[in-house]
């Protein structure tokens, strides 16, 4: 299958967050082969180590998210390394289940700072870099399931949904400012990590409530990314762009 060049992407500078495994590998690998700048973190130091010998060299940075003092130095790194940056995708997430029993309110912040907390710091620690450039592309990644109402998913899913909040009150007030912002919501994508959730009947359902057949795979997530991050997608902003298949 051929893919999409992107000559504005030759150079750009890329920062991922979660790219280690994963849509978030995907993400790194596909920005790789359009000639971009990559940094990526990740907490899994292994892992990423791994992902940057194959697609981007000294690109990558362990770091826990959830420590803000830590998301802050690193940030400052990978701006200093890079000379600023043009594109932000805010990937990491944590989709454990849970039920609603077992949550406490250290679980329930932990939960939030794992999937919610880290993509606000995480922009706001770009925007002057962009602003200085008159533009730039923030891309977060939300969830088909709290639209499925998935169950054992309650609070990532209320985590999952502020997501789509927040991009539109950030495309509002930095579109001036020519930053574009908005949110791709992936359907069931088939990473080894998913693949711990579902039997072969569970996948079998999965692409039964699929309009199209097939299992979505992290570089459909990231070929959307591709175009977001784009020139050609210059006058894409605040809204939600789908990658499900048509699941229902």
């Amino acid at each position: 299958m051929s893919h999409a060049v992107y000559p504005s992407l030759a150079g750009r500078r890329v920062i991922v967050t979660g790219g280690a495994s994963g849509i978030g590998a995907g993400i790194v690998e596909a920005f790789a082969r359009q000639g971009a700048r990559i940094a990526f973190l990740d907490i899994d130091a292994d892992a990423g180590a791994a992902i940057a010998a194959r697609f981007a060299p000294g690109g990558f940075h362990a770091c826990n998210l959830c420590d803000l003092d830590q998301l802050a130095a690193t940030f400052e790194r990978m701006l200093a390394d890079l000379g600023g940056v043009d594109v932000l995708i805010n990937n990491a997430a944590n989709d454990d289940r849970h039920s609603i029993e077992d949550v406490t309110p250290a679980y329930w912040d932990e939960r939030m700072a794992t999937n919610l907390r880290h993509m606000f710091f995480a922009t706001q620690a770009v925007i002057a870099s962009m602003r200085a450039a008159g533009c730039g592309s923030i891309i977060n990644l939300g969830s088909i399931s709290w639209h499925l109402g998935l169950p054992d998913l309650v609070v990532y899913q209320t985590a999952k949904a502020a997501i789509e909040g927040m991009t539109r009150s950030l495309a509002r007030d930095l579109g001036r400012d020519g930053i574009r912002v908005n949110t791709i919501i992936p359907g069931n994508v088939q990473t080894p990590r998913q693949e711990r959730w579902y039997t072969p009947e569970g996948e079998a359902e999965i692409v039964a409530d699929q309009c199209l057949n097939g299992r979505i795979q992290p570089a459909d997530i990231a070929a959307m990314a591709l175009f977001l991050a784009s020139d050609d997608a210059r006058m894409c902003t605040g809204h939600d762009y789908w990658v499900d298949a048509g699941w229902r």
